[in-house]
């Protein structure tokens, strides 16, 4: 397992070889900060509703507010990821109740990203949603295999919760997803779907979007015959490049830009 001064060269030295121009992970005052990440949480619905990542009322991602660390900030229930505003996030304290805002929230929303935020200081947003192919490979109950580079941001990054008691509707079960998670970006919930998490709302949600397409090439490759794995020494070459922090929020951005252009209710 990776400490973090490990992390933090491995990263150094990819952004080298990557030769990617460094993104500011802050925007500067608490105010200005708050509203940078509630802009990037409400684009980052829309992202996933391009995606088809809904599934009727299911699926939320959450960001740390960054004045009151034990609050965060997610999706109102039963609004649609592609009519989501930044007026419509809802701040909810460590009890779960709604703080600012004015619509109720997901209960199961609360139990799982209150459990990861409460356990990992260093995670800033949390993303959890019912894809298609996340739960397909989330069925086989097992972990992704380094068989494509992409995938290998996950490579010795990422856990299996291998229980399954339905809904998320209690603090215990919440708690165990966050203990299985430890100090990884992502968890395979069995028979449930996917969960990253990030320093930055961009990160988890780029996370969300690499492990759900690593699971549709791991179904594609397995069904097709026998992929080949890659060797530990290129895994690990892979995940320093693909598991990049900074190459994570660039490749959000340009996502988030189209939104911003093209939908731009959503700063409303």
């Amino acid at each position: 397992m990776k400490t973090s001064a490990e992390s933090r060269d491995a990263g150094a030295r990819a952004a080298e070889e990557l030769d990617l121009p460094p993104l500011a992970e802050g925007a500067g005052s608490i105010a200005e900060e708050r509203l940078h990440r509630k802009r990037q949480l409400a684009a980052a619905f829309r992202i996933f509703a391009r995606y088809g990542y809904d599934e009727g009322i299911a699926g939320h991602i959450t960001a740390r507010d960054p004045e009151f660390p034990d609050r965060f900030w997610v999706n109102p229930y039963a609004v649609h990821f592609s009519r989501i505003r930044v007026s419509d996030l809802l701040l909810l304290d460590e009890r779960g109740h709604v703080v600012e805002g004015s619509r109720r929230t997901n209960k199961a929303a609360f139990w799982i990203h209150s459990s990861v935020h409460h356990a990992r200081q260093d995670v800033m947003a949390v993303a959890h949603a019912h894809t298609i192919h996340g739960r397909a490979f989330a069925a086989m109950g097992r972990q992704l295999d380094p068989i494509i580079q992409e995938a290998c941001a996950f490579y010795d990054d990422h856990v299996l919760f291998d229980e399954y008691k339905g809904l998320v509707l209690e603090k215990a079960e919440g708690r165990r997803i966050a203990a299985r998670l430890g100090d990884r970006r992502a968890a395979i919930l069995r028979h449930h779907g996917l969960l990253t998490v990030g320093r930055s709302v961009e990160e988890a949600v780029w996370w969300f979007i690499a492990m759900e397409r690593a699971c549709q090439m791991q179904l594609l490759a397995d069904a097709a015959g026998r992929p080949r794995i890659m060797t530990d020494e290129e895994a690990v070459l892979a995940h320093r490049q693909f598991g990049n922090a900074n190459m994570a929020r660039h490749n959000f951005r340009l996502l988030a830009d189209l939104v911003f252009e093209q939908e731009p209710d959503v700063l409303d």
